[in-house]
């Protein structure tokens, strides 16, 4: 059976594969493989291990006749269309819980930094500007005893909760439903959206993407923020409308925000968001810590082994 990777990995992590089935891997870690290669490869493929950043989409699913596993080395899946891939009965798969302290612990640095104008002081010494010492020279928003109001509060979310909790935060958090454990353990508060972003003074957007998610976080949400909050989003960018997003901070509606993701990605240093000093911005890096996504790629090749001799998948998307 063939495999097709559309990204470099390491040897250790596909052996397995390699020693069991043809695979064709492209031969880039940090550069997808062209669209109308994939398109070829996958006309005989039965297992594709894939990433976020691959369309998995109805073109590619009916060049797939023989496609029995989809496995991505991520936890979203939205870049893949399920319910087709369901009509066709592919199985898929993905990696959730391994990567849930490494993402929690880059959104409680983004917190930090976009509080604290950490980046933006590194640019003053890089530019050259920092002349002298001044009373409120680069004042950020203090973090220790603030109140934060997580949207999303499921695994990371959680793990992010008792982050600030060693901060001493008071934390309120948006959800589907009550998360008890939050509750119990760290005194989370429930709130309704619109009490949660008027009171916050950290906004963590942590919700998935789906269809009752996309643009949550827009114009309205913004006027209803204080003037002193910071918003981070390491959830998915679809999520917030990065034009209302944009408007709120040149205008000072709110202090400062920190993004992991954003609508259309990659993103190149024109973006709009980019020329704004309030705005701590990274490459969709929330997972990458060298072990968690080692882990994630070994996760994914044991969900695609799994699938091709016939197993149940370790995590797969119902």
């Amino acid at each position: 059976m063939k495999v097709v990777i559309t990204r470099h990995l390491p040897n250790d992590v596909t052996k397995e594969l390699v020693d069991n089935f043809d695979v064709v891997m492209w031969g880039k870690e940090n550069e997808p493989i062209p669209r109308k290669q994939l398109l070829e490869e996958i006309k005989d493929a039965d297992g594709l291990f894939t990433n976020v950043a691959d369309q998995i989409d109805y073109e590619l699913l009916e060049r797939a006749p023989k496609l029995k596993v989809i496995s991505t080395m991520a936890v979203g899946y939205d870049n893949i269309d399920i319910n087709e891939a369901r009509n066709r009965g592919i199985m898929v798969g993905h990696t959730p819980g391994v990567l849930t302290e490494a993402t929690a612990d880059l959104t409680f640095a983004l917190l930090m930094a976009a509080g604290r104008r950490i980046v933006e002081g590194m640019d003053v010494i890089r530019q050259n500007e920092w002349n002298s010492w001044g009373p409120f020279f680069l004042t950020g928003q203090g973090i220790y005893r603030k109140s934060i109001g997580i949207i999303g509060m499921g695994r990371i979310g959680l793990s992010v909760a008792r982050r600030a909790k060693g901060f001493q935060m008071d934390i309120l958090y948006h959800n589907r439903s009550h998360n008890k454990e939050a509750e119990e353990e760290l005194n989370a508060t429930y709130c309704e959206l619109e009490e949660l972003l008027t009171k916050a003074d950290y906004i963590v957007l942590l919700a998935p993407s789906t269809k009752d998610t996309y643009k949550m976080i827009g114009k309205a949400e913004f006027v209803k923020m204080k003037q002193t909050a910071v918003f981070i989003n390491t959830s998915r960018g679809t999520n917030v409308d990065e034009e209302a997003l944009y408007h709120a901070l040149q205008s000072g509606e709110i202090f400062a925000a920190g993004l992991d993701v954003f609508d259309q990605e990659p993103i190149d240093s024109e973006h709009p968001l980019l020329k704004l000093r309030n705005v701590t911005a990274l490459p969709h890096i929330g997972s990458a810590s060298i072990e968690t996504r080692i882990e994630m790629a070994r996760l994914a090749c044991e969900n695609l082994l799994n699938g091709l001799k016939g197993q149940p998948l370790v995590h797969e998307v119902k």
